[in-house]
């Protein structure tokens, strides 16, 4: 019997900055899927922050952002990437292929940094966005967790 610990797949989800949807995505992914995956972010042009308002919506629903940074997608190209999830056209267009990579996805979602009027009124944006990325991720997390244990009870 091994006593290194295992493996956790990882998953990097892409966006262009790298500010918004896909640290939304990466806090929910991570909460959704408990230790199954090592969740990361990145953009292919990082905007050097996380917003604000993405760090207020998330706090909403019990999850903290507020310690994620901004990074570049090349920044794993040296990493075993299992999965690669875009959420923008953009991400999508520019991904690379990872050493390990295994899956892809793309799903798209608004960009709710680009979301106009009061704060109120973009805050109901980044809480529509943030609940719509729950419903795909969370659904996500739930089949691979599925698909997890009945590979291991083949196994058996």
């Amino acid at each position: 019997m091994s006593t290194s610990p295992e493996v956790k797949p990882t998953v990097l989800i892409l966006c262009t900055g790298n500010s918004c949807r896909s640290h939304l995505a990466e806090g929910l992914l991570r909460a959704a899927a408990g230790d199954l995956f090592d969740v990361q972010s990145a953009g292919s042009k990082p905007a050097g922050y996380v917003h604000p308002m993405a760090v207020g919506a998330m706090k909403e629903v019990g999850i903290d952002i507020s310690g994620h940074r901004s990074k570049h997608m090349n920044d794993f190209l040296s990493r075993d990437v299992e999965t690669v999830i875009t959420v923008c056209g953009n991400a999508d267009q520019a991904c690379p292929i990872y050493p390990g990579q295994v899956n892809r996805h793309h799903w798209p979602f608004e960009d709710p940094a680009h979301a106009t009027g009061t704060d109120a009124e973009k805050m109901a944006v980044f809480r529509r966005v943030r609940e719509e990325i729950r419903a795909v991720f969370t659904a996500y997390a739930d089949g691979r967790r599925d698909a997890s244990r009945a590979a291991a009870r083949l196994q058996r």
